[in-house]
């Protein structure tokens, strides 16, 4: 018997969630093709909205280019911005989120083996990924407005602004929060354990907190995104890899490798002249 067939005595909806959450290097494979289909329609915007010269000049833009300014109008702006945000938060934030998900099914599947009640997993990631959506919400909104400020202010300060990110990101791999968010979502168990519920509310309660845990974790990261951008590809495949791996192993070094990258990596930013990777088109 597999390890998958383990949880049969859990719904078909949540057997499913379980199925996929213990196979993250397909979730992670399906995600960045839904975030290559996210910057295919956003290619397709710039192209025909922002006057690049060519089809090369907007590829190039949505792989390795900031977001840009998509529309004149500030609600389908902004609209498109969260639509975009949220996407990207599920499918980047979900493939990090395993090991709970398959955590908390164990303990549920041994709890309705022996006739005790169990709520579905499935209440478990609906609360999870509320925080996440609101974050989505509000970074959706906040790069709407930000990018408005930045094309007046110029290139100059919106590399400044990535550099600096860049820079808060890696000291905040360093920090006793980034440590402490960081060990709850690595070892689930303990938690679910003393906090064991059978309501609803309070297993969507549970996915809330954990939600928080993973947002301590990892909000630093995401942030990065509002300065180098939320359509530039590559840095979100790059993101995705890092949380995932992070929240999967053990190690206490890789944390801190990943912030003294980050460190390096603003560094460069702020002191180099030439930053076409990450300068906004004119």
């Amino acid at each position: 018997m597999s390890a998958i067939d383990d949880f049969r005595h859990l719904s078909p909806a949540a057997h499913w969630l379980v199925r996929y959450a213990m196979r993250p290097q397909a979730v992670a494979i399906v995600a960045i093709c839904v975030l290559v289909a996210l910057g295919a329609s956003t290619l397709g915007l710039q192209f025909a909205n922002n006057g690049a010269d060519s089809l090369f000049a907007a590829l190039g833009k949505a792989l390795c280019g900031p977001g840009a300014q998509l529309s004149s109008n500030f609600v389908m702006a902004l609209a498109f911005s969260m639509a975009i945000w949220s996407a990207m938060t599920f499918v980047m934030m979900l493939p990090g989120a395993a090991p709970m998900l398959v955590t908390y099914a164990e303990i549920a599947d041994t709890a309705a083996a022996k006739g005790i009640a169990a709520v579905s997993p499935l209440i478990l990631a609906a609360g999870y990924l509320t925080i996440w959506l609101i974050f989505a919400a509000a970074a959706g909104m906040t790069e709407t407005i930000f990018a408005r400020y930045l094309t007046a202010l110029g290139s100059e300060t919106s590399t400044y602004l990535a550099g600096a990110s860049l820079l808060v990101a890696g000291f905040y791999q360093f920090s006793a929060l980034k440590n402490a968010c960081l060990s709850r979502c690595r070892r689930p168990f303990a938690f679910f354990f003393a906090n064991w519920v059978d309501q609803t509310g309070g297993v969507f309660h549970l996915g809330l907190r954990q939600g928080l845990f993973c947002l301590g974790c990892c909000w630093a990261l995401m942030l990065t995104m509002l300065t180098v951008g939320s359509t530039n590809l590559l840095w979100m495949v790059a993101l995705a890899v890092v949380m995932t791996v992070e929240k999967m192993t053990t190690s206490e070094t890789l944390p801190r490798a990943i912030g003294a990258i980050l460190i390096l990596l603003g560094g460069i930013v702020l002191i180099s002249p030439f930053n076409m990777w990450l300068s906004p088109p004119a």
